[in-house]
């Protein structure tokens, strides 16, 4: 093998001197036949070869010296969470603020009312303070805040501001298999508790999480989470979800309208929102019902045409469905009063409230559970409570008893932007099915 090597290795001499391009062309094909022949005598049967030696070399390496100026205009950051029973300058000297001018202003009266509801224990505080220890700038975030309070020294005093955070969304994906509760199947999937309410409210008309779950029940939730700097502040919406309840599978994808209003509809385009909510506050009791009565205040039998809800004063009114104004003011016996209008055929009334939601004027649009208004007692009212009428055609209905109308499904050109805009979101919660893992995007 030897002599055929030198005997190429002399061909490629002659060919450089007489031809060097052809000499080129040709000297990957002589390395090529060198390489096959030395790897074709490596695998002959029965060779020999010299065996592999290793050998272990231990070595202390030692940590380099890191010198910084004096003159060094970068700031040393440093980064924790307020702690119980912790004053800011407390926190500020903990995370190397020394200059003791700047940490006594800290505690000021001025800048701890500023702060109030945002410095508090599990708190965000990030410093950047100079190597003498003075400080460049402090930053203060909430948890779950979209806004953070930034201090800065100028002129030997501090100053702060209000800034909002600069948030970019991302999609999670999680699915999740029932045991016993809703509640107890989402802390195990790692979801948060807003967006486990937050399903339930999407499915509530279809699923009674009380009464209805079964073991084995599976669901898939599509979902944005909001980050700053790499860390998650918050979670939003629900974009996508799905829900198998004794078999039956449930959907809900979030549609953005033209106008820009969004809503829940499962994969026909049938909205997940009822046309009206059956009372206009989360909570309250039925003081009088749709009935004849004895007038309270004028002491005689006649028609109460809608429904009293007792409440204390100052509790949030809300819309019962998606509406304009018609009417907001004071008007007899009702007090402050107000009117939506409901499409053609259906208007909905407060009154008694002790005051009406700010800029809420007639022709205002509203949207079902928009606070338009509180509880009071104005006009001829003996206590703080709602009274709430339901008509059709202007005709007054029990608003316990009456078939509310629901929302209308999507059609024509609407169903097709719903289709096109949902069919992503229906792609992976067919992905979440198919896996138990944790997905991120």
């Amino acid at each position: 093998m030897l002599g055929k090597k030198t005997s190429i290795l002399s061909h490629l001499k002659k060919l450089r001197e007489n031809d060097p391009a052809r000499m080129w062309r040709l000297v990957g094909v002589a390395l090529g036949s060198a390489a096959g022949m030395a790897a074709a005598v490596a695998v002959v049967p029965g060779s020999t070869t010299a065996p592999l030696t290793t050998e272990t070399v231990v070595e202390q390496l030692g940590t380099p010296p890191v010198s910084i100026s004096r003159d060094d205009p970068r700031p040393f950051i440093r980064e924790d969470r307020v702690r119980a029973g912790e004053s800011l300058a407390n926190a500020l000297r903990r995370l190397g603020v020394s200059a003791s001018t700047l940490t006594a202003q800290a505690n000021s009266p001025k800048l701890t009312k500023e702060l109030s509801g945002t410095f508090r224990p599990g708190a965000l505080i990030t410093v950047a303070s100079t190597p003498e220890g003075g400080l460049q700038s402090a930053s203060i975030s909430a948890p779950g805040s979209d806004n953070t309070y930034v201090i800065e020294a100028a002129n030997g005093h501090l100053r702060i501001t209000n800034q909002s955070l600069a948030l970019e969304s991302r999609v999670h994906m999680q699915g999740g298999v029932v045991q016993s509760s809703l509640f107890a199947a989402m802390d195990a999937a790692g979801l948060p508790d807003s967006i486990a309410e937050e399903l339930s409210r999407v499915f509530g008309d279809d699923i009674d999480f009380h009464t209805d779950l079964r073991k084995g029940d599976r669901f898939s939730v599509v979902y944005e989470v909001f980050y700053h700097q790499g860390r998650a502040i918050r979670t939003g919406r629900i974009l996508a979800a799905e829900f198998i309840n004794q078999g039956i599978r449930h959907a809900a994808y979030l549609f953005t309208h033209p106008n820009g209003s969004q809503e829940y509809y499962n994969q026909d385009g049938k909205s997940h929102k009822e046309g009206f909510l059956r009372s206009p506050l989360e909570f309250s009791r039925v003081s009088s019902g749709f009935s004849m009565r004895l007038h309270p205040v004028l002491g005689v039998w006649r028609e109460h045409k809608g429904v009293d809800y007792a409440a204390p004063q100052g509790t949030a009114v809300k819309a019962t469905s998606d509406g304009s104004v018609e009417f907001v003011g004071q008007q007899n016996g009702y007090g402050n009063f107000i009117v939506l209008r409901h499409g053609n055929k259906y208007t909905t009334a407060y009154g008694h409230l002790n005051g009406f939601a700010q800029g809420l004027k007639v022709g205002s649009r509203v949207a079902q559970g928009d606070t338009i208004g509180y509880v009071g007692s104005t006009g001829w009212a003996t206590g703080p409570h709602l009274h709430y009428e339901f008509r059709i055609d202007n005709i007054h209905q029990d608003p316990l008893t009456v078939s509310l109308p629901n929302t209308a499904a999507l059609s024509g050109s609407a169903l097709t932007a719903f289709r096109d805009q949902t069919a992503a979101l229906s792609a992976r919660l067919a992905h979440l099915q198919q896996s138990k893992n944790v997905f991120l995007d």
